[in-house]
Parts: C-alpha cells; sequence; structure tokens
C-alpha cells in the first residue's frame, strides 16, 4: 500500500472516530443527565428552505447576554469562546440563571455566536405537516451533564410541563 493510501486511511479513521466519540458522549448524556426544563422564548415555526423546524430563542440565553452587559467592562466573552453560566432549578426542574453570587448546583455550558450565547441548539426538527402539535411548546426538555455543563435538548413541553 502506498503511503498515500495509508495517510488517507488513516485520516478517515480517525474523522470517523471522532464522529463515533461525539455522538456517544451525547447518547451517554441523554441517557444519563440531569432532566432540566428551560424557557422557549418568541419562536418562528417553519424554514422553507431547510423543512419543517421550531426556530428556538431561550429567555435564559438572553439573561446570560444580560449578565455580559452588566459585568465589568471587558468581561464579555469573545466570539466562539466557551463558558458556563450557573442555573438554579425549580422544584418542577425549570431552570433560570441563577443570581449573582449565588452557589448554583447545576451549570449549563455555552458558546458565543454571532454575539449570542448559544446554548446547544436553535432548532427543533419535525415531521412535514405536525406543526400543530409544537404550536404549544413553552419549554425544551433537555438533557444536562452535571460534570461538562452539556447540554442536549431531547423534546418539547407545554406550559404543563407535558411532553408533546
Amino acid at each position: 500500500m502506498s503511503a498515500a493510501r495509508l495517510l488517507t486511511l488513516l485520516g478517515a479513521l480517525l474523522v470517523l472516530g471522532a464522529v463515533d466519540a461525539s455522538i456517544y458522549g451525547k447518547e451517554r448524556v441523554k441517557r444519563d443527565g440531569t432532566v432540566v426544563y428551560i424557557a422557549i422564548g418568541p419562536r418562528d415555526p417553519r424554514s422553507l428552505m431547510q423543512g419543517d423546524y421550531m426556530a428556538l430563542r431561550f429567555p435564559l440565553a438572553q439573561a446570560i447576554e444580560a449578565s455580559w452587559r452588566s459585568g465589568p467592562p471587558g468581561s464579555a466573552p469573545a466570539e466562539g469562546e466557551t463558558r458556563y453560566a450557573g442555573i438554579a432549578v425549580d422544584p418542577r426542574g425549570v431552570a433560570t440563571l441563577a443570581a449573582p453570587g449565588a452557589t448554583a448546583a447545576l451549570r449549563i455550558r455555552y458558546r458565543v455566536r454571532g454575539g449570542s450565547a448559544w446554548l446547544g441548539t436553535n432548532a427543533y426538527f419535525f415531521e412535514e405537516r405536525t406543526e400543530a402539535r409544537y404550536a404549544a411548546a413553552r419549554f425544551g426538555e433537555f438533557r444536562l451533564d452535571p460534570a461538562s455543563g452539556e447540554a442536549v435538548l431531547v423534546g418539547l413541553r407545554d406550559a404543563k410541563l407535558d411532553p408533546l
């Protein structure tokens, strides 16, 4: 086997291994993560270019962004930076940004994209012609890894936290 083919094969194996590791990590969070519900703000229920999906906005992300503005000058994160925010979870499992200086039981990892806090997703895809089912969505159901802060969206819930 030539050196070029060997390098190509090794590169392909490395990429596939990285993808598999990422998938395994997300599946582990979905299976073992702590359930938290994050409120959904105004949303767009359809994209003609990408199929049926709901564009999601989270007031929690907006609260994180507001904390940047109220912090000391120069404390706002840079584009692409990953940070963590402490969250408070009420008895129903609904998460909000923890008060400044408060000890938070959980933290959520976010990344800065386009000057906004990105909690891991901004869309929920669904089957064509089922948009009416998701019109009542008021919360995203996430599984949160307490160790890493990674959050994975696993479903949508209505105002009573019933699954949609």
